[in-house]
């Protein structure tokens, strides 16, 4: 990771059962190049003790108000000065009302008062005490003082019941504090974009796809999100997490593609098409299972819809960017793509250089030239793409 790197956070540990996730929340900041300082109410140590964060914060535990480390005794004041951010997690019903109400009985309801910085709240609680009025009440009272609240989520809770109230898990949570850091240059677009392989049934078992893991285009979407856009993305059959913040619709085929992008355009300022579509597809899809004859067997193919060809040609069609997967001779053929089909810009690259990996080497094409972008992590690679789409947005 390293996005985090250099990033100061605050994380403030309430009494609830969801303090254990807080542990696994402060090994992905600190992964990620966060200095992570744990401040642990009461409640909170009664379960997880203060022993476990300093272990993976590598700092030592706050939990006084009156703690003698700070020579001026103002922990409320300066652990927040050269913070870049509080998150409090997870922040219990009790918690929560203080701090709306601006209650400030213990080093951290202090600090969140006496603060300089942003202030996230993760809400766990039971789903009755997340669905009273008061609860309510001091939710919207914290949004209307520009206060965060991520979550809760909904499903089975420890004490047995269902419904909302439970804490995001730690890695969503992470995205979100990740995307929190990121510039917004994305803000109030929408974003359609395509992502994995296409499956082209032979008979109900067999069909024609590739080796296209997904990987790029999820990268594309987590980035697009956390750049401020509302993003759509539309996926073919991968094993992957669905990127925090992103709508995932799910398809098979190209003609299913397709038509899901289509349906998805409305108001869309962005389209990237990063999926690996098959170009071809079986003319008759087998009702039953083929049965092996032993005999050469051959197939009809007819052409699939050419999704960003159909997009570009569109009257009001979004800005286009597309993707140039070549095997040889990539200048020619990626630049040749862009003219072809009308886009604003391709992102190319050789397939023996990335198909499948977690690392890849492109190179961007615009009508002003050839853009080499450094070989790295998909996840890097996508800001850089990101970069250059906002600054083409903004001069077009």
């Amino acid at each position: 990771m390293g996005e985090l790197k250099g990033k100061k956070i605050i994380l403030g540990v309430t009494g609830g059962v969801a303090a254990y996730k807080a542990a696994e929340l402060t090994r992905l900041l600190v992964k990620a190049g966060a200095s992570v300082h744990v401040v642990l109410t009461e409640g909170g140590a009664h379960f997880v003790t203060p022993v476990t964060f300093q272990a993976l914060s590598g700092h030592r535990v706050w939990a006084d108000l009156w703690d003698p480390r700070m020579g001026n005794n103002m922990a409320h004041i300066d652990l927040s000065r050269d913070a870049d951010l509080i998150v409090v997690a997870p922040a219990t019903a009790d918690v929560m009302a203080r701090l709306a109400q601006g209650q400030c009985d213990d080093l951290l309801t202090t600090l969140c008062l006496a603060r300089d910085c942003p202030l996230l709240v993760a809400p766990a609680m039971n789903r009755q005490m997340w669905e009273h009025p008061a609860t309510q009440r001091s939710v919207a009272q914290l949004v209307g003082d520009g206060v965060t609240v991520l979550g809760p989520d909904a499903g089975e809770q420890a004490c047995g019941e269902v419904g909302y109230g439970r804490m995001l898990e730690p890695e969503v949570l992470y995205e979100a504090l990740a995307a929190h850091f990121q510039p917004k240059r994305l803000a109030g677009r929408k974003v359609v974009i395509t992502a994995g392989p296409t499956f082209e049934a032979i008979d109900p078992v067999r069909g024609i796809t590739n080796s296209s893991s997904g990987k790029m285009g999820y990268a594309l979407a987590r980035v697009c999100a956390q750049a401020g856009a509302e993003v759509v993305l539309v996926s073919g059959p991968v094993a992957l997490p669905t990127p925090y913040g992103v709508a995932r619709v799910d398809v098979a085929s190209a003609q299913q593609m397709h038509a899901a992008v289509f349906a998805n355009l409305d108001a869309a300022d962005v389209f990237i098409g990063v999926a690996a579509v098959a170009d071809y597809r079986p003319a008759d899809a087998a009702e039953h299972k083929l049965k092996k004859s032993g005999e050469a067997m051959t197939l009809s193919l007819v052409p699939n819809p050419d999704i960003l060809a159909d997009v570009a040609a569109l009257p009001n069609a979004p800005f286009c960017v597309g993707f140039a997967a070549e095997s040889r001779d990539l200048d020619t053929y990626a630049e040749g793509k862009r003219r072809n089909k009308k886009v604003p810009m391709i992102v190319g690259n050789l397939v023996q250089d990335a198909l499948g990996s977690d690392d890849n080497q492109v190179v961007i094409y615009d009508a002003a030239g050839r853009h080499p972008v450094p070989r790295g992590a998909k996840d890097a690679l996508a800001l850089r793409i990101v970069e250059h789409l906002g600054r083409l947005l903004v001069a077009a």
